[in-house]
């Protein structure tokens, strides 16, 4: 079930409201500027419809240092796909892939049935994202998200996705205390806000999208690729039609291998 928007805005409209951001909260390239970035952009999320919640959250937000580190400091990733394989851990995701759709067979039939995308696809995105969900990050997603919407290196791609995570805390799908990964990422799958406002489903039908809960993390998991054009029953290997949907999902090559390779492995 996808979840009920009050006040349906697409990553679209967020995206056409970035250009307007930028000339009302002017980036900028350390923490000197951020408080009052902060203020202006407030006043742009309540224009949007961003309410109490939502604003509140953004006041308590703190510049991430650690999160501006790793986005400057990003290296080209130059490991060969066995290298990757091994470092990922490939063959421990393989056999807990497996075990894992033994153990919940029924749940995985439902998300092929519903979208189309086999159940190994999906186990083997969970498995290198976060452990199967042992490790979701360490930051808080929306001090992450605005710090990056602030920076003016990539403040264009990730201003929607800030203006995203307050709309998803005004839902009670992101709390202010919500720990992710260093760039906002959120949950099993590690998605960013934009993402979870658009593809976001209600695996487990409790009324709302929680990426921290496994069932609704795989489900959005699945909605997203047939979303991007998953083709069901086509295959998903280097060749096949639904490999230019995985391409989609990581832009690193060896990544895109691996979760062909793998995700074979554990539905074979």
């Amino acid at each position: 079930m996808t979840f009920p928007l009050t006040k349906p805005l697409k990553l679209a409209a967020l995206l056409a409201l970035t250009a307007f951001g930028a000339q009302a909260a002017p980036c900028g390239n350390n923490a000197g500027g951020f408080e009052a970035w902060k203020a202006a952009f407030a006043q742009e999320a309540a224009a949007q419809g961003v309410g109490q919640r939502g604003l509140a959250a953004l006041a308590g937000t703190q510049y991430a240092s650690k999160t501006i580190a790793a986005d400057r400091n990003q290296k080209s990733f130059k490991y060969s796909l066995d290298k990757f394989m091994q470092v990922r851990g490939a063959n421990t995701i393989v056999a807990q892939g497996r075990k894992r759709k033994a153990q919940n067979a029924a749940f995985f039939n439902s998300l092929e049935r519903a979208y189309g995308v086999p159940a190994g696809v999906l186990l083997a995105i969970h498995g290198m994202e976060t452990g199967f969900g042992n490790f979701m990050g360490d930051s808080n997603v929306l001090s992450a998200i605005t710090t990056l919407a602030y920076d003016c290196r990539r403040s264009d791609f990730f201003t929607p996705h800030a203006m995203a995570a307050l709309m998803l805390v005004d839902r009670g799908s992101l709390s202010p205390n919500t720990i992710g990964a260093r760039h906002g990422e959120v949950g099993h799958t590690q998605f960013l806000p934009g993402n979870v406002l658009r593809y976001g489903v209600d695996g487990d039908g409790n009324g709302r999208v929680d990426l921290t809960k496994m069932a609704d993390a795989l489900a959005s998991t699945a909605n997203y690729l047939r979303q991007k054009g998953w083709r069901p029953g086509a295959g998903y290997q280097p060749g096949e039609p639904n490999y230019a949907v995985i391409k989609q999902w990581n832009a690193a090559g060896v990544y895109q291998q691996a979760i062909a390779i793998m995700g074979a492995k554990i539905d074979g």
